[in-house]
């Protein structure tokens, strides 16, 4: 499998132990992401890493019982240092229900591995 979709799915299997579970190591979900991260919410609102860090922070089992599921991965680009890959992720939780959304995250190879460099949410259509 592609080193940038190990990623995606890694992360995201953190982050529902984190969020979902309140598992795990604060830095296992926060390590994934450069230090020049920045973020495009679903709803507009937009992140750099240190509210990313405050969000996961305060967030430590904050969504009994979170699901996250992958699918529908696709490798849009890929250079040297990097890639564009687009993915659809679907959350479910108890309180919440279930969310679908559309991602495009752009990685940057830093030390050795993929990291989140910028990733923009847009909720999908039902």
């Amino acid at each position: 499998m592609n080193i940038y979709f190990k990623e995606v799915l890694n992360a995201h299997t953190a982050i529902e132990n984190w969020l979902g579970k309140g598992t795990g190591a604060l830095q296992d979900v926060l390590g994934r992401f450069s230090p020049r991260f920045s973020m495009i919410t679903p709803t507009g609102n937009c992140l750099d890493h240190e509210a990313l860090s405050r969000l996961f922070t305060a967030q430590r089992h904050g969504r009994p019982g979170l699901v996250i599921h992958i699918d529908s991965m696709i490798l849009l680009e890929e250079w040297p240092h990097g890639a564009l890959v687009k993915y659809r992720e679907h959350q479910h939780s108890s309180q919440t229900g279930t969310t679908v959304r559309w991602s495009t995250v752009a990685f940057v190879m830093e030390n050795g591995g993929p990291l989140w460099r910028h990733l923009h949410e847009t909720w999908a259509c039902s």
